[in-house]
């Protein structure tokens, strides 16, 4: 057995490739982390700092790991950090995600997350607008977040969210997993792009079971985020530091 190390950072999603991680591995030692490949059953008997996730075509059901994880109330608070490796493990993109939420929403849960970034502090304080962008809105999400001093500024598709944002400076954004339009991660990237939202702090809500289509469609819509040259060690490190959940 391994022994369990807490301060470890664990890559997950490659299945019995774990040779497909070396390079993330050897990036993040360099960067003076302590990290290794490992499997979702390891979490049995250690908790890792957090987790690197594959959500490439390639992955070992990379999808069904993040779900699996974040409806685990033992699991839920490991922070995940979404990447896109490629079929030989070069890194292709990184999606700095605050965080990830599971739908029905567990209130309660949400308030001690928020709390915990301390994005509650000054709702009290100030009129602070949060976005909520979903296919026909979460009534429970909105209820939750209001309940916490905010207010609620709906966007139904990516571009209309990309268009609100950019004028009304949301203090922090919910999104679907998948909109009409765009995947999640696609329209997080957008947001990036313009420097009033690039810092925005964005969190993923995610639905029950995904079927295999969907799981295939989704690493379908983020491949064309994927630089034609892979993340240098500097440009990962970078990401990783932001990204935070």
């Amino acid at each position: 057995m391994i022994e369990c190390d807490e301060r470890e950072l664990w890559i997950l999603g490659l299945g019995d490739r774990v040779e497909r991680g070396a390079v993330v591995c050897s990036y993040l030692a360099e960067g003076g982390h302590r990290a290794r490949t490992a499997k979702v059953s390891e979490l049995a008997n250690c908790t890792p700092k957090a987790v690197l996730l594959d959500l490439s075509p390639w992955s070992d059901d990379g999808w069904g790991v993040l779900l699996a994880l974040k409806e685990n109330p033992e699991t839920r608070e490991i922070p995940i950090l979404p990447m896109y490796l490629s079929e030989i493990g070069q890194v292709g993109a990184v999606f700095p995600v605050a965080g990830f939420f599971t739908l029905p929403i567990d209130q309660k849960y949400l308030a001690k997350k928020l709390k915990q970034f301390g994005l509650t502090d000054e709702s009290d304080d100030y009129d602070l607008q949060v976005m909520m962008v979903t296919r026909k809105g979460e009534e429970d999400v909105q209820h939750a977040i209001t309940k916490l001093g905010f207010e609620v500024v709906n966007a139904y598709t990516g571009k209309e969210a990309v268009a609100l944002g950019t004028i009304v400076h949301p203090y922090m954004i919910f999104c679907a997993l998948m909109l009409p339009d765009q995947a999640s991660f696609e329209l997080l990237e957008r947001f990036r792009l313009y420097p009033q939202t690039r810092n925005i702090p964005f969190f993923v809500l995610l639905k029950g079971a995904m079927k295999e289509g969907e799981r295939m469609a989704m690493s379908r819509s983020i491949e064309h985020l994927v630089r034609k040259s892979w993340l240098s060690r500097q440009e990962f490190l970078a990401y990783f530091k932001r990204g935070k959940e």
